[in-house]
């Protein structure tokens, strides 16, 4: 993984004072390095974290996932959930359990999701919605956003660009730069 961008501090694009917002940059080169990235990620997230991933078809939102799920010790496979739309991934270590989503399908807003139970299960797991933005946000002021970037049409390209902003008083002091470590 290349060496981040700067972060950015409260407050510098747009968002209101009020909203604590840290980013940080990273490129990754491989799907073993967005595996590794979502390692990483494990060691940085607790239970009534939301993390949101963004990106086109392909980019590696369920890689990372499947890598936040080794670092946070889950039991079973985690793969896509596109079809299920989400999958609860007990730990297998005493740790907080993930709820992975997948929102590809679902339109709406949180409305939509509700059948989920996701603000039942925020407060003792870590929840990662594929696709959740504009869909989402409403469960938490506190979350993590993560954007992944690839090369889009007919390429075999690897590199990605992914950027990772906290937001909210939970992410305020986190030290993001140990994602790019």
């Amino acid at each position: 993984m290349e060496a981040p961008a700067a972060p950015h501090g409260p407050g510098e694009s747009g968002e209101a004072q009020d909203s604590p917002r840290v980013s940080l940059q990273i490129t990754v080169t491989s799907p073993d390095q967005m595996l590794e990235l979502g390692r990483r990620l494990a060691k940085l997230v607790r239970a009534g974290d939301l993390v949101m991933l963004n990106g086109e078809l392909g980019a590696g939102k369920t890689t990372l996932t499947r890598g936040l799920g080794e670092g946070l010790g889950v039991r079973g496979a985690v793969t896509s959930p596109t079809f299920v739309i989400a999958r609860v991934h007990p730990s297998l270590v005493q740790g907080p359990p993930l709820v992975h989503v997948d929102a590809y399908r679902l339109g709406g807003g949180l409305d939509e999701m509700e059948d989920l139970d996701l603000d039942v299960s925020l407060p003792g797991s870590v929840i990662v919605v594929e696709w959740g933005e504009g869909k989402v946000e409403e469960l938490t002021d506190d979350r993590l956003n993560v954007v992944i970037h690839r090369a889009v049409g007919d390429t075999t390209d690897e590199v990605r660009h992914v950027t990772v902003t906290g937001l909210g008083e939970r992410w305020a002091s986190v030290e993001l730069g140990a994602l790019s470590a």
